[in-house]
């Protein structure tokens, strides 16, 4: 993993160091000068969090700005504590490579202009608005708080509106108090009432019979489409989600 983030990075207005440990990272803060960490959570010898406080604590390295780079479950309390000790923070998966590619340039002002074509195509691509998703309200539901924060990335980026429900009821509430919600993504494999149910609920709506629903399913089984579709969802993707296909179906619905 090192090796890939290093060969993202890597140019030649970048010197890059490695450790690979928490108690390793930290003494290199403390016997050099750098202008940006990349931190996993997951160290052998301590978690990424107590890295981050021990920087923190420190008078010397506390403002080197950390942009943590994480496949691991969130909660929202970890959520709220990373926000508040990190610069930012990238969830592996969804569009990751890009994004960590983007947050670790604005970070360091890199000349966008002097980086080799495929990194300056790399970030446009992750940067070019949307004309169909500008100013858009989309409703994300989901459970697990990092789906969330990905897709919220993702789409905020793009001058979306993002609404967020982590459960069935709460998206309907959610859907009642903002009647411009213009599209709907919906995990369905939730706790108590799942998506499916909560889609039939939706539908028997008169006012939602037409919202664009794009149903988000972990297990890629078959007749998951057509059981989806039969709920009511207008489209279907498989997790994880695929950023360019997304967008695609997005685009698709809105541009409708």
């Amino acid at each position: 993993e090192q090796l890939s983030i290093t060969e993202l990075l890597r140019h030649d207005d970048l010197d890059i160091r490695t450790a690979d440990g928490g108690a390793k990272a930290i003494d290199a803060l403390r016997g050099g000068t750098y202008d940006c960490v990349v931190l996993d959570l997951r160290l052998p010898d301590m978690s990424g969090f107590e890295v981050l406080q021990r920087i923190c604590d420190d008078h010397a390295i506390r403002d080197v700005p950390v942009v943590v780079f994480t496949g691991k479950e969130l909660s929202s309390e970890d959520d709220s504590q990373l926000r508040a000790l990190a610069r930012s923070v990238v969830v592996k998966g969804v569009e990751s490579p890009e994004r960590l590619f983007d947050e670790t340039a604005l970070v360091l002002h890199r000349v966008i202009a002097n980086l080799p074509t495929h990194k300056q195509e790399m970030l446009e691509r992750l940067h070019r608005s949307d004309e169909d998703l500008l100013g858009k309200q989309v409703l994300i539901v989901d459970d697990d708080v990092r789906n969330i924060f990905a897709l919220s990335s993702i789409l905020e980026r793009r001058g979306m509106k993002v609404f967020t429900a982590g459960t069935g009821r709460q998206a309907i509430e959610m859907l009642s108090a903002n009647p411009s919600t213009a599209i709907v993504l919906m995990d369905i494999m939730m706790p108590e009432m799942d998506g499916y149910r909560t889609m039939q609920v939706v539908r028997a709506n008169p006012s939602y019979r037409r919202l664009p629903i794009i149903a988000l399913t972990a297990k890629a089984m078959k007749g998951d489409r057509e059981k989806c579709l039969e709920a009511g969802a207008s489209d279907y993707l498989a997790k994880p989600v695929n950023t360019e296909q997304l967008l695609s179906v997005l685009r698709a619905w809105l541009h409708r």
